[in-house]
């Protein structure tokens, strides 16, 4: 089956979608996206997705005049034409097309592509029994990361510094040591019984994935703290964790190739990641 994309309300073969040149965000990157877990060809977290894009939008005033309930059946429908009943669904937003020029165009209309592509959960599963590595790299972002744009530059290069050194995940840190999130993930201590992850504030991206953890974690009494952590507190903690759409949770167990912990996945990673399974059969079906 070929692989299509939508792309400003049309089906296309991947192949031949485009978008111009001169679209704002190919050429400032003055544009949102969302991905979205497809788990049993069904949509994990939506609404969240969904709030979080109309957050991103008002932040940057872009008019997209699409109602939600367009927005999800266009989505439905693209990944039911793709043919994938485990995939991720990638959506972009921009401000639309007009004559390069740093303010706003004054006519421009936003535009929407949207692609999905198969994806192995089943793999997550296999690495929550071995665990992950993560390196740390300093946090050089810029100050609004909270809005989900596509300027992704510095969170590129850090997964990329992961890569090289033979780790999952690149753990952004602050001059005076305060662990901020992964380059594409939110991350986690477990010290003394208690969940520890950073709080919302414009230099992390409010996850989805973080939300549901938080929410499942506080159902099953278990006591969750939403502070800075440093990187020594990581380094001294019981265990350690990440989440994310595409790592819906896995446990860290070296960071900079030191031991967390045991040095191996924890019983609290193990219990969190129940319940995290427990959600995602709720949703969709899907068990791994």
């Amino acid at each position: 089956m070929p692989q299509l994309a939508y792309v400003d309300g049309r089906i296309l073969p991947l192949r031949e979608a485009s978008v111009p040149v001169e679209d704002r965000g190919l050429q400032f990157a003055d544009a949102l996206y969302e991905v979205t877990a497809v788990m049993n060809g069904r949509l994990l977290d939506w609404d969240g997705h969904l709030a979080r894009l109309r957050r991103g939008l008002a932040a940057l005033a872009i008019d997209f005049p699409m109602s939600d309930a367009a927005l999800g059946i266009a989505a439905r429908n693209l990944v039911r034409r793709n043919g994938h009943r485990d995939a991720l669904l990638y959506m972009q937003l921009s401000r639309g097309v007009a004559r390069r020029d740093h303010v706003f165009p004054g006519a421009a209309r936003a535009s929407l592509v949207m692609t999905v592509r198969r994806f192995d959960f089943a793999q997550r599963v296999r690495q929550q029994r071995t665990g992950i590595a993560v390196i740390t790299r300093p946090d050089d972002r810029w100050g609004r990361v909270e809005i989900k744009t596509t300027g992704l530059l510095p969170n590129v290069l850090a997964k990329q510094a992961a890569k090289a050194a033979g780790a999952f995940e690149a753990w952004l840190v602050t001059p005076d040591g305060v662990v901020r999130e992964g380059g594409s993930t939110n991350a986690w201590i477990v010290a003394g019984g208690r969940l520890i992850t950073h709080p919302l504030s414009p230099h992390i991206l409010g996850g989805i994935a973080r939300a549901t953890l938080i929410r499942l974690a506080r159902e099953a009494q278990i006591v969750v703290e939403e502070r800075a952590f440093t990187l020594q507190e990581a380094l001294a903690a019981d265990e350690a964790l990440l989440t994310s759409t595409t790592a819906p949770l896995l446990p860290v167990v070296t960071i900079d190739g030191r031991p967390v912990g045991s040095g191996t996945p924890g019983p609290m990673a193990a219990r969190l990641a129940a319940l995290v399974a427990d959600e995602m059969e709720r949703q969709t079906g899907w068990r791994g």
